[in-house]
This record gives structure tokens, sequence and C-alpha cells, in this order.
């Protein structure tokens, strides 16, 4: 219960209770709120750590099971720190946009993803040495091009089994392959969403940098630890 008070306590200094307006309010997500207040809706902290707990306990399973997650955060208040993160603990990522029909067309999207290895490879060996300047030019600009969207994906050799994500409507695209693909879908998500469209809600203020970074952190670490 002490640990469950400190957790609580984490999380309201960072925000993670401040929830939506009434007007913005979904239905089937006023279970998980204490009270309104000003007509803002406070998430129940009670509830969330309960939730937290439990998306932590798969991460760790899923890591002990050699399981593949890819993490899906595009929104600008914490794609840097997904990246920073993600790059550094070697978990896959998507910060910029759901590339369209990733898990659908999952081989056609690697190509592109084996591409961009292969220029890497060949810039850092010299083997564009021996083309002319405005050929190097060109290889440069389709290797940044090709990072920006899929230097987060070079880690994913399959299809992941488990995605993870944050703010369920601006990555409705991911969660709708991901279902299609009956992959389980870990996501931090605000009052303005439906909980019931995933396998493992965690009702937060995904509108706050603070909010977010605590719990994508805590999460990540419940993974790679």
């Amino acid at each position: 219960m002490e640990e469950q008070t400190k957790q609580i306590e984490k999380l309201f200094k960072a925000g993670v209770h401040l929830g939506h307006k009434r007007n913005r309010l979904h239905p089937k997500a006023r279970k998980y709120v204490y009270k309104m207040i000003n007509g803002t809706a406070v998430i129940d902290l009670t509830q969330t750590v309960k939730q937290l707990n439990k998306a932590k306990e798969v991460l760790k399973q899923a890591a002990k099971d050699n399981k593949k997650v890819l993490v899906v955060a595009t929104k600008k208040i914490i794609n840097q720190f997904i990246t920073e993160t993600c790059t550094v603990k070697k978990v896959p990522f998507i910060t910029q946009k759901w590339p369209s029909g990733l898990l659908t067309n999952f081989e056609m999207i690697m190509k592109n993803v084996k591409k961009m290895k292969s220029l890497e490879e060949g810039k850092a060996n010299g083997s564009w040495d021996k083309f002319v300047k405005h050929e190097r030019t060109k290889l440069s600009k389709e290797l940044y091009k090709l990072n920006k969207f899929y230097f987060g994906l070079s880690l994913l050799e399959k299809k992941p089994d488990y995605i993870l994500l944050l703010d369920l409507k601006k990555e409705k695209n991911a969660l709708t392959e991901a279902k299609k693909h009956n992959i389980p879908v870990i996501a931090a998500i605000d009052t303005n969403a439906n909980p019931e469209t995933v396998d493992f809600p965690i009702m937060i203020n995904d509108d706050s940098g603070t909010s977010v970074q605590l719990v994508m952190k805590e999460l990540l670490d419940a993974y790679v630890k």
C-alpha cells in the first residue's frame, strides 16, 4: 500500500491526473475518472497505477520470452525522448509517421530498411568515394530520407510481438493494423479515447511532456531491465 501511495504521488507531481474537458470525455473512459473539477476530468490515479504495473509486468515477461516490442510515439512532446531512449536501449521505434501498411506489407517496407542499412554501410566503408560529387549528394539525400522514416525500424527483423504506443487518437493507424494482425497493444491514453480498444490501456494525461515522459520511461525500463 505504501508503494502504491508513492507511485500515485510521483504520477500526481508529473501531472498525469489531468484529463480532458467534459465535452471531450469519451463515455468508455468515465470509469477511470475520479471526479470533474471546473469541467476538467481528474484521472483516478489508483487505477492508473494498477494499469501501469500490469503493463510493466507484461513487458518484463515479453523481455524474458525474447519478444520484440515496437514503440510508436510521434507526438512532438515525446518523439525526441523516445528516439534517444530507444536508440540507447536498442528498442525498435517509430517517432515520425506510421509507415502506411507497415504490418500488412511488412516485407516490402523492410526492403527500405535494408536499403538504408546498405547505404549507411557504403558511406561508412568508403564505397561512395568512387562516385562523383553530385552522385554522392544524391545518395546522401536518399539516406537522409530513409533514415528519417525507417531508422527506428533497423532492429526489427520480424513483425513485432507487442506494440507500445502513446495517444490512441494520434496513432489510430498503428492500432488498426495491430488489431488486424492480432498484435497486442499497450497504450498510454487520455480521457478522450476509448480504453476498450486496446489490450492494456494506461489512463494518463498524454498532452503533458512530464507526464508522458515519466510513464513511457517506466514502461521502457521495465522491458529493457
